[in-house]
């Protein structure tokens, strides 16, 4: 299946009940937007026994992520059209994460916890993640996959094409990192733009959303509950004490059959 959330596209293998189709070669080639199918990332739905399906997610490059909320999001959406719940628990290298109809034609996920300890996201070495040592001070994050998060006057203005692979393999980040440039707008308004890991330049980042929405309550810009505004569209994110909550829209875009 080929889903996207606000232009942050992904093609979806269902491999329950069928053993393992995919490996990171496939992923490479089925990513490719002019030999394959095209997509930021991959994600690749098989069976669980603690959840009522298991993602694993590959990045365009064929990397491996833990955590990929906008896949997430649209596979809870199918998971619920194709059982009729309204509920449904995902499991991911990033841990157990609840979903539901929220209505509208929105789903929401409950993306875990962030992380901040520096051998969380992981850092190449101990330092204060509010204030990284990088020119802008940016703040690092884990969503299960690490974010670097730069606070700037004008997102509009970042070369986000020339920034961010110099950001992505910093380092400081032996894992590579996601790189987002976010502006406060107004109250509880944060305009972002993204970088992915093993993507490059996307419409919209689920994790990178929640990364920033939490960057920015803990330097006290935001409250727990903010809108990201991303290229492909508003996404709304709320800090709860189970965790974060990611609300947007899915679109599903076409099924088909690999034969490559």
């Amino acid at each position: 299946m080929k889903w996207h959330g606000l232009g942050n596209d992904f093609v979806v293998v269902d491999e329950r009940g069928r053993g393992p189709l995919i490996d990171a070669e496939i992923a490479l080639t089925m990513a490719d937007r002019h030999c394959g199918i095209g997509c930021d990332q991959l994600a690749v739905m098989a069976d669980s026994d603690a959840a009522d399906l298991h993602l694993t997610f590959y990045n365009a490059d064929g990397s491996h992520s833990a955590a990929c909320g906008n896949a997430t999001r649209c596979i809870a959406r199918h998971l619920m059209d194709e059982t009729g719940r309204s509920e449904v628990v995902i499991a991911t290298d990033h841990g157990l994460l609840p979903a539901r109809d929220v209505g509208g034609g929105l789903t929401s996920v409950n993306m875990g916890h962030a992380r901040t300890d520096w051998d969380q996201i992981p850092l190449a070495r101990q330092m204060d993640t509010l204030h990284l040592p990088i020119a802008g001070a940016p703040t690092a994050t884990s969503m299960g996959n690490p974010h670097c998060t730069f606070f700037v006057e004008d997102a509009e203005a970042v070369d986000l094409g020339a920034r961010g692979p110099v950001i992505e393999h910093h380092p400081f980040f032996p894992q590579r990192t996601n790189v987002q440039f976010a502006q406060i707008t107004g109250d509880n308004q944060i305009r972002m733009r993204v970088w992915e890991r093993g993507a490059g330049v996307t419409l919209a980042s689920g994790s990178s959303s929640c990364a920033v929405a939490h960057a920015a309550h803990r330097r006290g810009l935001t409250g727990v509950e903010v809108t990201v505004h991303l290229d492909g569209g508003p996404i709304h994110i709320r800090l709860a004490e189970d965790g974060i909550w990611m609300t947007g829209p899915t679109a599903h875009v076409f099924d088909g059959v690999w034969r490559g």
